[in-house]
């Protein structure tokens, strides 16, 4: 296979890049009236297409959504995708002054681009370009990948236990799906969507524990153990192709294990490598992919380690790559990508088989850009009617802003200083803790901030809050583990998540330095006194993954706080200082 050059990126998304940005309402009513193929049609190449979205986060409409600032790289993958953020990102790919991918890829200049562009995403949008670009390319030779995290992130994924997503994803006609915050629903509800589920739901990585198959509980294959079918087959055309599934390895780390007591994850990569060896000797595919969910840097690794696969696409860390990165290995190379989230892109990987093997391929990292694109009409009726029963709920208004609010990068975004604070305030605390979640959409300066925005950040089947003493060094000792997980130099060992954010302590971070001495300088921001091992403090927090909470959900404590406020502006981010980061192009 050839390596697609950074010439032919810039050539393939130039007529993407030339689609109009509004003047005024009037040019906007003009301008939308032209063929979704003035925007959308890529160039004939290959005989087998793949689309591919990931982490949609239950998003069945369009929203705002601010790429980070702060996304660090460090050891083997400093300075490279998806460590590039801001101005140094557009220069990476020769794209700075074209304003809508300089939109769709980065935040710079991003609530400009917003006012004028509007939101990304959404299941009526990405419906109409799935089935033109079905369409336009033969059904027959298409494949549509789910990478997962598609149940959860708002209130009627919650309340209806993530059943408006599957039926969606039937809408949609998603042909194969993997998960995560799938698992974070009781056993008996994920097995339960499954099955309703028109898609194949593959994980290699999840296994029936020894005891509960002694007691009964069923497996896909009860001779190995595994939970669910490993890998399908699927026939594009004349081509041949597998698809692996790979689950988010660390899902009873990072959630709790309670919901799904009779499953063991693991990133299994010599499970991976012998299932890779299998597929080649019996099934003798024209390429191997894996559907994955490890994120970005997990899955450059698997694709060090592990031979034979084509390409990896990827989800979890909710990066959006525009290219498909190349990763050597002991036998050729492995191409790894990503979708980003929040039904903001779509991957199209259009694959030239011939005589058995990829002989090259073109890959396309396609924003769904909600303005330039009609609804379709059966998603409409199906999102409008998913939502109707809970719309006077969703739509009430709890407050305003004149502020961005917004959650993904490494540290404290703004949606999670309002959460840090409103668990400070109600809870009486001294120090708060909130989980670092990339999930979570933005709201723009001027908006009005309804009880659905607040469900985008908080909405999970896990949401207690708490409010107990910690002592110090427990308190340090949190943010080392953390810190570890986000920042251990082995990708293996990085388990979830973006840093702890927190309320009412400031710290130095140094990324580079061993577990136990990256943090340091922990100082209470009211009194300006040093954190003290031996002392005990009031910590408020929420999201417990080893028990549940006693508190109310956390959503009620924040709508508590933003009631009390009402309008939001000037918010002080309690951002840590950051130590060795001078030239590192992951932060602006």
């Amino acid at each position: 296979m050839s390596k697609l050059s950074r010439r032919e990126f810039v050539y393939m998304m130039a007529v993407l890049g030339a689609a109009p940005v509004f003047a005024n309402s009037h040019t906007r009513m003009v301008e939308t009236t032209k063929k979704l193929e003035d925007y959308y049609k890529l160039k004939p190449f290959g005989n087998a297409r793949l689309l591919h979205m990931t982490d949609s986060h239950a998003q069945l409409l369009p929203v705002y959504f601010r790429e980070p600032s702060v996304n660090l790289g460090f050891f083997s993958n400093f300075g490279k995708p998806p460590h590039i953020v801001g101005e140094k990102l557009l220069d990476y790919y020769g794209i700075k002054g074209n304003k809508r991918l300089e939109y769709a890829y980065s935040c710079v200049n991003f609530e400009e681009h917003a006012k004028v562009m509007g939101r990304t995403g959404g299941f009526s949008q990405i419906k109409t370009v799935v089935d033109f670009l079905r369409d336009s390319f033969g059904k027959e030779k298409t494949l549509l990948l789910d990478g997962g995290d598609t149940w959860q992130g708002t209130a009627t994924a919650l309340w209806t236990r993530g059943k408006d997503m599957v039926g969606a994803m039937n809408l949609l006609g998603v042909d194969v799906a993997v998960g995560h915050w799938e698992f974070t629903y009781k056993a008996e509800e994920v097995l339960e969507n499954v099955k309703a589920l028109n898609a194949e739901f593959l994980a290699q990585n999840i296994f029936v524990k020894e005891d509960s198959l002694m007691n009964g509980v069923e497996a896909y294959d009860e001779d190995s153990g595994l939970a669910f079918k490993p890998y399908t087959i699927k026939q594009l055309g004349k081509a041949r192709v597998a698809i692996i599934g790979q689950a988010f390895p660390y899902t009873t780390i990072a959630n709790p294990q309670r919901f799904i007591p009779d499953w063991t994850f693991g990133i299994k990569d010599d499970n991976m490598q012998e299932i890779v060896n299998k597929i080649k000797e019996e099934e003798k595919p024209d390429a191997i992919i894996v559907l994955s969910h490890n994120g970005f840097d997990t899955d450059k690794k698997m694709a060090e380690v592990v031979s034979g696969i084509d390409f990896i696409m990827g989800g979890h860390t909710h990066d959006g790559v525009p290219e498909a990165v190349p990763v050597k290995n002991a036998t050729g190379t492995t191409y790894v990508c990503n979708a980003g989230s929040n039904g903001k892109f779509l991957n199209v990987l259009d694959l030239d088989i011939q005589n058995g093997k990829i002989k090259d391929f073109k890959f396309t990292l396609l924003p769904i850009f909600s303005d330039l694109i009609t609804e379709d009409k059966d998603m409409k009726k199906y999102i409008e009617d998913v939502r109707l029963p809970y719309l006077k709920e969703l739509t009430r208004e709890i407050a305003t802003t004149e502020q961005t609010l917004f959650r993904r990068g490494n540290f404290n975004g703004s949606w999670d200083q309002i959460i840090c604070d409103a668990l400070l305030e109600v809870k009486e605390a001294q120090i708060s803790l909130s989980p670092g979640f990339r999930w979570g959409t933005s709201v723009m300066p001027g908006q009005a901030i309804t009880f659905d925005d607040l469900m985008t950040q908080t909405a999970m089947t896990y949401p207690e809050t708490y409010a107990r003493d910690i002592k110090g060094t427990d308190i340090k000792a949190i943010l080392e583990d953390v810190a570890d997980n986000l920042f251990n130099e082995d990708p293996f060992y990085q388990q979830g998540g973006d840093m702890v954010r927190t309320g009412g302590i400031s710290y130095k971070i140094n990324p580079k330095a061993k577990m136990g001495e990256r943090i340091s300088d922990i100082v209470l921001t009211k009194t300006g006194e040093k954190l003290d091992a031996s002392k005990a403090y009031k910590v408020a927090g929420w999201s417990t993954v080893g028990a549940q909470s006693e508190g109310e959900p956390v959503w009620e404590t924040v709508e508590t706080y933003l009631k009390n406020v009402k309008h939001i502006s000037n918010i002080k981010v309690d951002t840590p200082d950051i130590i060795g980061v001078k030239g590192n192009p992951g932060i602006i």
